[in-house]
């Protein structure tokens, strides 16, 4: 039997556990360490399991993760959220639409301090979906704003997602952070574009909210000066050069505890299941990390992404062709599988071929990726954020879903086409801050 065979009987194996309901870092764990038992001996094997591991473990990369996984449960408790979502209505709540604007505000805001799409969605569903219901939106809209808005949860620095892809392709999570910010503003424009258009062809799903005199303005955005602090601690830590990101993740946890501590809402039970739900969804990170560094591991030893790249250099594919294809294949996955599932499974190809034959930057496929799951997160027939949407918000049908999400999803593609078509958009600010 090839080496090639063996890969394709490993990967068939990976994706039967899968459909099997095996959670995707078990399922790459036992795939890979068998497969490289097959060509080294299980003793051996175990040895690189263990190896794996404790590197893991041992990572001050992974360590960002759960901190700030941790600061955005903090951050939860402490209503930070629905801050976030007063000051951008504050803002624009006066203008048609302008709920619908401070969502995606919000959701940008919460983003910042999250850095979980799925997280960003549930929380968002809780806070604006009722309040756009009692100012008599159009359900469909609002849902759809509230999806679309949730992905930016991945795209705005700090994110656990870009984080992992740097670990991942030991590429620098602080110039993934600086590459994420302008596609993240362009994000933001392109769905506040889409909200004016929208209620513009018609105002009955957007009513305008009552104007509020710059003063009140100024009162509501003083008294919601804690999620300032916070994104403004962690932002212009990281950017400014005063913190690493390992301690910007500290700083922010810390004050983050510190105000949910003084709201009153963190008590002993509330601060145990804070770190329970912190600690289960870090060691389900560390677990797809270690899982797939062994299937990486495996896929090397059959020499399988050397192949797939020389076929695809056989084809004599142009570049932007390969990139379609690429693009189409992360949306595709991104609507059925979690992002993080998605990535690790097809970095160990895509990586390779993008960065090696092609000869693209990686910090600039990162964001591309990120942007693209990003995309596939509310793509029917599944996305994992309409499903969240759905199962948070409760009265919502999936159709009024989707069809409120649609508007949103042209602007996603746009936006996706135009960081692809121009990389400097992503790297002009790593490059000027001096992190590549």
């Amino acid at each position: 039997m090839d080496w090639f065979t063996v890969a394709l009987i490993g990967l068939g194996a990976m994706f039967t556990l899968i459909v099997l309901h095996v959670p995707i870092g078990i399922s790459m764990l036992l795939v890979g360490t068998a497969g490289v038992a097959h060509f080294i001996g299980f003793e051996r094997a175990l040895v690189i399991v263990a190896s794996e591991t404790v590197s893991a473990i041992g990572s001050e990369s992974l360590a960002v993760i759960a901190i700030f996984l941790l600061m955005g449960v903090f951050a939860n408790v402490a209503g930070l959220s629905a801050e976030l979502f007063r000051i951008a209505y504050a803002v624009i709540g006066h203008r048609p639409g302008g709920l619908a604007g401070a969502t995606i505000g919000g959701c940008a805001g919460f983003g910042a301090i999250c850095g979980s799409s799925v997280a960003t969605t549930a929380t968002m569903a809780r806070i604006a979906v009722p309040e756009m219901a009692a100012r008599n939106y159009e359900r469909g809209f609002a849902a759809g704003a509230v999806a679309a808005g949730g992905t930016l949860g991945i795209l705005i620095p700090p994110s656990v997602i870009m984080v992992l892809y740097g670990v991942l392709t030991e590429n620098s999570p602080l110039a993934l952070f600086a590459a994420g910010l302008v596609p993240g503003i362009l994000s933001v424009i392109f769905y506040l574009v889409v909200i004016e258009v929208v209620v513009r062809r018609d105002p009955a799903k957007g009513p305008a909210g009552p104007s509020l005199a710059w003063a009140e303005r100024g009162r509501i955005i003083a008294r919601c000066w804690r999620s300032i602090l916070v994104v403004a601690a962690v932002s212009f830590g990281i950017y400014g050069g005063v913190f690493t990101v390992l301690e910007a993740a500290a700083v922010g946890a810390a004050l983050t505890f510190g105000f949910a501590l003084a709201s009153g809402n963190l008590t002993r039970r509330v601060f145990a299941d804070s770190l329970l739900e912190t600690a289960g969804n870090t060691c389900l990170i560390f677990v797809i990390v270690i899982g797939a560094n062994i299937f990486g591991r495996f896929l090397a030893f059959t020499r399988a992404p050397d192949v797939i790249v020389n076929w695809v250099e056989a084809a004599s594919l142009e570049p932007w062709m390969i990139l379609g294809l690429l693009l189409v294949m992360y949306i595709i996955l991104g609507s059925i599988f979690d992002t993080v599932a998605a990535m690790v499974i097809t970095l160990p190809f895509v990586y390779p071929l993008v960065v090696g034959s092609l000869g693209m930057d990686p910090i600039w496929w990162g964001i591309v990726m990120v942007m693209v799951m990003e995309v596939g997160m509310i793509t029917p027939p599944i996305g994992i954020n309409v499903f969240v949407l759905h199962a948070v918000a409760g009265n919502l049908t999936l159709m009024q879903i989707y069809r409120g999400i649609t508007p949103f999803l042209v602007a996603d593609v746009a936006r996706l086409l135009l960081v692809t078509a121009v990389p400097g958009l992503a790297l002009f600010l790593p490059k000027l801050l001096g992190y590549m």
